[in-house]
């Protein structure tokens, strides 16, 4: 789709500037960012091709703000990141090849049980926790898995990233919110690499996008680290929710095609 109408491309902007600003808080932007370009008229394949390259701008946006206030070093975390990266290049090569269907129909329980988890964990706050796995086993095992599955399918994996940041290594809330989006922009990157390989990304609707996300996630990941886990623990629960409800209304959910409804 190469000619996208001045209104449409600024409904686009508005609604990348929304994602941003949500993402980089508690992540499920492409929420957002997806079905805007799908009612703008994009096919799927560009849809999710042109998303990766606008959540490009917005991920490095969180990301360069979080570090700039000492939430996450980034040189350090490089390690971790080129996994990431890896794993969605992976992913998204291997799109073809795994049933989607699968994904489709397991994703909205996880969804909801992330949402469950933090919604009901006692003393969820910006303290950090015991680490459960090591940083090398975390870093070899968990951060390609996520970024294998956020290549090869995508919604959610922020969410993922949070999860396992606080459940297993121990992070605060806010330390996790940072270094997850470091790690998302890393996957972004993979996925995106992959999709515009093969020329389904479109560069005009995507730049324009991705200007309006860098600003949301500034204003975003202000507002994080201004208020913490107060802030980010429910927006994350009600992000969890709302993309969970979201898949499974969709007419073409595999559980929905099961039932017959």
């Amino acid at each position: 789709m190469s000619d996208v109408a001045t209104h449409l491309l600024i409904l686009l902007a508005l609604a990348a500037f929304l994602a941003g600003f949500i993402d980089s808080i508690a992540g499920g932007g492409g929420l957002i960012a997806v079905p805007a370009l799908l009612l703008a008229g994009f096919s799927p394949v560009e849809a999710l091709g042109t998303n990766k390259l606008q959540g490009l701008f917005g991920s490095a946006s969180a990301t360069i703000h979080y570090a700039g206030k000492g939430h996450v070093d980034v040189r350090r975390q490089l390690p971790w990141a080129v996994l990431s990266f890896a794993g969605a290049v992976v992913g998204a090569l291997c799109a073809t090849i795994i049933p989607g269907e699968l994904l489709s129909l397991a994703l909205p329980f996880v969804l909801i049980f992330i949402a469950l988890y933090f919604a009901l964990k006692p003393k969820m706050d910006d303290v950090d926790r015991a680490e459960r796995m090591t940083p090398v086993l975390f870093g070899l095992t968990v951060v390609p898995l996520v970024g294998f599955y956020d290549g090869v399918f995508g919604p959610g994996a922020g969410s993922f990233f949070m999860l396992a940041f606080v459940a297993l290594a121990g992070y605060g809330v806010l330390k996790a919110t940072a270094h997850t989006k470091l790690l998302n922009f890393a996957s972004n990157l993979g996925g995106f690499a992959a999709f515009a390989a093969v020329g389904v990304v479109s560069w005009k609707v995507g730049l324009v996008m991705g200007v309006a996300q860098f600003l949301g996630a500034r204003l975003g990941s202000g507002l994080a680290m201004k208020n913490g886990a107060k802030l980010i623990k429910p927006l994350l629960v009600l992000t969890c929710i709302a993309l969970a409800v979201r898949l499974l209304i969709d007419p073409a959910h595999p559980l929905r095609i099961m039932l017959g409804v």
